[in-house]
């Protein structure tokens, strides 16, 4: 199947709709401006998996597929591994060294990238602590899980844009993917997000790819949306 050519996939357009029905009409109103998708948990009941399916398979697209996978290391192998049949880009896992080896077991022979979660961006000290997460500011913490994960294996990890720069800097991220939420465009609602960037200074701190969602979806025009944030991103200096 002939595919128009790639848009810059430094975008990456989270598709946090209710159902396949509406990423799908998402997916044609963004058209070829947008080639990489993220698709979560939230609409895994939704016909997320054959959503993520159509836009590979039939659209050329690039695929996230952030599930956040984590429990005892052979269930996520087994998960990893039927995943990993769809061929896919891109997996999420918690962070923990056992979990990130287990998923790089299940992915064995694919081309799926295994990506680390270290604190989720919308999550603050107040947050750890009721987790009852160990005491340490939240940048520490981020840059030991992210270290931890990378010699587990990992291909990459997910992490705040403003911890990017802090990863990039570890030698263990030598070779290995960042990919942020919490990127808004300037001028955007925060949302539930804490810890944010816009999307130049994301990828000048040394991301490899963003995550929007809100901003592009909720537009009037989610295309125009995409376009600006694309505009943003060609003048950005990794």
């Amino acid at each position: 199947m002939t595919h128009a050519p790639r848009a810059d996939d430094r975008l990456i357009v989270a598709m946090d709709v209710p159902n396949a029905l509406a990423g799908l009409k998402l997916a044609e109103q963004l058209g070829d401006a947008v080639s990489f998708y993220k698709i979560g948990l939230g609409m895994l009941t939704g016909g997320g998996l054959a959503l993520a399916n159509e836009l590979k398979q039939e659209h050329g697209k690039r695929i996230f597929l952030d599930m956040k996978l984590f429990d005892i290391g052979a269930t996520v192998e087994n998960a990893v591994r039927g995943l990993a049949q769809f061929d896919l880009d891109f997996l999420t896992v918690h962070g923990d060294p056992y979990v990130v080896r287990a998923a790089k077991e299940g992915a064995a022979g694919k081309d799926l990238k295994i990506l680390a979660v270290t604190i989720l961006t919308s999550l603050d000290r107040q947050d750890l602590d009721g987790a009852l997460i160990k005491d340490g500011a939240v940048q520490d913490l981020v840059l030991e899980r992210a270290g931890n994960a990378f010699a587990a294996g990992a291909d990459g990890v997910i992490a705040s844009p403003q911890e990017a720069a802090l990863i990039r800097a570890l030698p263990e991220a030598e070779g290995k993917l960042i990919v942020t939420p919490g990127v808004r465009p300037t001028g955007a609602d925060l949302g539930d997000q804490k810890r944010v960037a816009t999307p130049a200074s994301a990828i000048a701190d040394g991301a490899d790819h963003i995550v929007v969602g809100r901003p592009i979806w909720k537009a009037d025009s989610p295309r125009a949306a995409a376009e600006a944030i694309l505009a943003e991103l060609a003048g950005a200096k990794a």
